[in-house]
């Protein structure tokens, strides 16, 4: 019970972190000595320190280590990238136990990291509150087990199903819902929409209702139909243009050309290749469809208001499937949906 209640603090720790680490995973540490808490830290994003050394750097007295446990989220790194790999130092250090939440799929660790730390005679222990530590990285276990970013499908929503009025932009979610909803920008690393939801809402796809990082624009546009002065190609965020006439770089936008017959497959490739770990797809129903019927998402987010009725207009996407849960945000229902083959 010990080992689970210190995981959970390194997870606690892993969050603050969430949407400023990627493409790296979110990670908490936390160093005990006697059943007390001597040093704690996590990775705050991506290039700076890892967890465990943040940790380490917290402890102020170093004398305490060879007879500390240093508990980690995450299977601490084994391969030098922006620094040094966390479990040569761990092994330097000497410490007297390693507790370890989840182990590490990525290519360059899975395993090698709890090894090097065994073989320099470390006791090591992994899979403590293992299927929470796997919750908080599942963007980053998705990305690197299956090759794609981990994919949230939002839409909102009128009592009697239309997602506009006449086929025209009309306001669904209340101000609360609108936080809630740029949080969830601020927290994943990608925002997606079609040439159509583009045309029609001329959106920012930015995070201002709450602090936070703007995520990456991923516009899909075949016939590059949305004009340049529209906001999605202003200077606030990045953005990656999907479509069939050109590759091209320029300043803070990226055109990715792909095949438009089945684009899903080639979709997910070149956002993998972009080290996109995570999308939400708020594009229009055509857009949302397309990734239901290919059964390609990993949760999906609706948003209700069940006391607004706008006769007429697009339809919301064909989704027969039981929510896990649902919260109320005043007079708006949210409902969340997860995937069957959801990490």
């Amino acid at each position: 019970m010990q080992d689970e209640f210190y995981i959970k603090r390194c997870i606690a720790l892993a969050s603050k972190a969430l949407g400023k680490t990627y493409p790296n995973p979110l990670v908490g540490s936390v160093i005990v000595h006697n059943d007390k808490i001597i040093g704690e830290g996590y990775h705050h994003k991506a290039g700076e320190n890892h967890a465990e050394i943040n940790a380490i750097n917290s402890v102020q007295d170093k004398s305490l280590i060879p007879q500390s446990t240093i508990y980690v989220s995450l299977e601490p790194c084994a391969h030098y990238g922006k620094t040094p790999p966390c479990a040569l130092k761990i092994k330097e250090l000497g410490f007297k136990k390693v507790i370890i939440g989840a182990m590490d799929s990525h290519d360059k660790v899975n395993g090698k990291g709890k090894k090097i730390i065994q073989d320099a005679g470390i006791d090591a222990i992994s899979g403590v509150l293992e299927k929470e530590c796997i919750e908080l990285n599942k963007r980053f276990f998705t990305f690197h087990e299956k090759k794609r970013p981990y994919i949230i499908l939002k839409w909102a929503k009128s009592g009697d199903g239309f997602m506009d009025k006449d086929f025209k932009p009309v306001s669904i979610s209340n101000s609360l819902v609108n936080q809630f909803v740029h949080q969830l920008r601020a927290d994943e690393h990608a925002i997606l929409v079609g040439t159509q939801t583009a045309l029609n809402d001329n959106p920012a796809l930015t995070v201002r209702n709450v602090e936070g990082q703007n995520p990456v624009r991923i516009l899909i546009d075949f016939e590059l139909k949305v004009p340049q002065d529209f906001n999605i190609y202003n200077k606030e965020a990045k953005t990656i243009v999907i479509n069939a006439v050109k590759d091209e770089e320029k300043e803070n936008t990226r055109f990715i050309k792909i095949n438009k017959e089945n684009y899903l497959n080639e979709l997910m490739n070149a956002l993998y290749k972009e080290q996109i770990q995570s999308v939400i797809i708020e594009g229009g129903r055509f857009t949302l469809q397309q990734f239901i019927d290919e059964d390609l998402w990993d949760e999906a987010i609706v948003i209700i208001n069940e006391n607004l009725k706008l006769k007429n207009g697009t339809k919301a996407p064909e989704f027969h499937i039981k929510p896990e849960r649902a919260e109320i945000f005043r007079d708006n229902l949210i409902q969340f949906y997860k995937s069957d083959h959801a990490v």
